[in-house]
């Protein structure tokens, strides 16, 4: 008999369940209370409780287990330094969406050479997560792929669902189900119409198909999650930093009945893929919070321990320790005087408040 499915499917590999990878790279007591902690902390920016701002700082992905963990040490410095006023959580992003074709992640490809072996790459991910929260520090991720959050979900305090999918319906269901405030950037056409139907969206309970912590595929019930944010990361029409822009979305959320939170993504679209141009979003960023936009909760940067990024070259050792494999990022040293800088610019706006 003629076969009729999987006909382009070449092989099936069973992947380790949830539970399984949990128990082989357990959060520590310290991780967990990171995580719980920071969740607290973000959800009170978000709903306008706690003044201080949330800036997701790090590298644009992470390829190198080594060179992030030594990012994540001096974030956590600073972490600690900037904490009254700007609240510091790593980007540790471990899934890239690609426009076309392109290296997709760690967890994806960990070795970057195409061998896509995820059950590889799900354990170094599961286990930079624990380093990270083990030493106090935050982290924050993009959530792609609907399944890997039963694997990483535990160990992250902000997510993100990034402009490629924020008007897919099976992000909308899987954001209304995460145990973490969510932002959603507006579209790549700039659309932040959007980004605030996707949060309308998540407010409410949904039922899709995922798995188990054991593997099982089943339905899953959510509750609906009320810590959702708009993220402005400009679009093929250019920046959406500017007041007016800021406006424009506070508007938007409102209007549609929702408490605004905005938060502004410093790269992407709105330095107009030049990573120095950060600098200069963010010194608005400020500014505008200086001049009391009390709904601009927070900003995003990329940045890794040098400038720029690399190709993939087919050999890890020949790549550059703590440079970018993807979109450049500002070097560790203009990053650290940037938020200095940020930290200080907000001292009279802490003050007031």
């Amino acid at each position: 008999m003629q076969q009729t499915s999987d006909v382009r499917i070449r092989s099936l590999d069973p992947l380790v369940p949830p539970v399984q990878l949990k128990e082989e790279f357990p959060a520590s007591a310290a991780s967990l209370r990171t995580v719980v902690e920071s969740r607290a902390v973000i959800e009170s920016v978000i709903s306008g409780r706690d003044h201080r701002l949330v800036a997701v700082v790090g590298p644009c992905s992470i390829h190198d287990p080594e060179s992030a963990l030594d990012y994540a040490r001096r974030l956590k410095l600073l972490h600690d330094a900037l904490c009254d006023r700007i609240y510091l959580v790593m980007r540790v992003y471990f899934e890239k969406p690609r426009t076309r074709l392109g290296w997709r992640g760690l967890i994806l490809d960990p070795h970057l050479d195409g061998s896509c072996d995820i059950q590889s790459g799900l354990r170094t991910a599961r286990r930079i997560l624990c380093e990270i929260t083990d030493m106090g520090l935050p982290a924050g991720s993009e959530m792609l792929d609907p399944i890997v959050p039963q694997y990483t979900s535990d160990l992250i305090s902000w997510a993100s669902i990034g402009a490629r999918t924020t008007e897919s319906q099976t992000h909308r269901e899987m954001a209304s189900g995460l145990s973490m405030p969510v932002g959603f950037k507006n579209a790549t056409d700039g659309s932040v119409e959007t980004a605030v139907n996707a949060l309308s969206s998540s407010r409410y309970p949904h039922s899709f198909i995922g798995i188990d912590p054991e593997g099982r595929t089943c339905v899953l019930n959510t509750a609906g999650n009320e810590y959702g944010h708009v993220i402005l990361r400009g679009g093929r029409t250019g920046p959406n930093y500017h007041d007016e822009s800021v406006e424009d979305a506070v508007r938007l959320l409102a209007d549609a009945g929702h408490s605004p939170a905005v938060m502004v993504d410093c790269s992407h679209a709105n330095s107009l893929k030049d990573p120095t141009r950060q600098e200069k979003v963010l010194r608005s960023v400020v500014r505008q919070r200086r001049e009391g936009q009390r709904y601009l909760v927070g900003f995003m940067l990329e940045s890794n321990l040098g400038p720029g990024r690399q190709e993939i070259s087919g050999s890890r050792e020949e790549l550059a320790y703590g440079v970018s494999i993807t979109d450049p990022c500002l070097d560790w040293e203009r990053t650290e005087r940037a938020l200095r800088w940020a930290h200080d610019a907000l001292a009279d706006r802490a003050s007031a408040t």
